[in-house]
């Protein structure tokens, strides 16, 4: 199994980026995105079940979207009027509870003022 991301890049303040996450080899009941700053603990983006169900970081929702397309086995990311504050690298999740649990490598998302 392997998580491939893609869609990070470098923004400015406003800006949007659609974060891809392609799952090779499976479908998860759960996937998810989390985010990481240097020195600081990896924290919830969002996260989607496969019936549709979605959970957001509480100061991220209404400017972050999660979807998932499970024909083509890929979880996407749509983040709108993107914040410097924004700034970390992105990493997918899966899981198949209880015990399957997967990380994608991570992708730099880079927001300028």
């Amino acid at each position: 199994v392997k998580l491939v991301e893609s869609g990070g890049g470098s923004v400015q303040a406003g800006d949007s980026l659609r974060l891809s996450c392609a799952a090779v080899g499976s479908t998860f009941t759960i996937m998810g995105w989390y985010r990481q700053v240097p020195g600081k603990s990896r924290e919830l983006v969002a996260t989607i079940t496969d019936s549709g169900d979605t959970n957001y970081a509480p100061s991220l929702k209404g400017r972050f979207t999660i979807s998932r397309d499970d024909g083509k086995r890929t979880m996407f990311l749509q983040m709108n009027n993107l914040e410097p504050e924004d700034t970390a690298v992105y990493y997918c999740h899966a899981e198949e509870p209880p015990y399957a649990s997967f990380w994608g490598q991570g992708i730099p998302v880079t927001v300028s003022s």
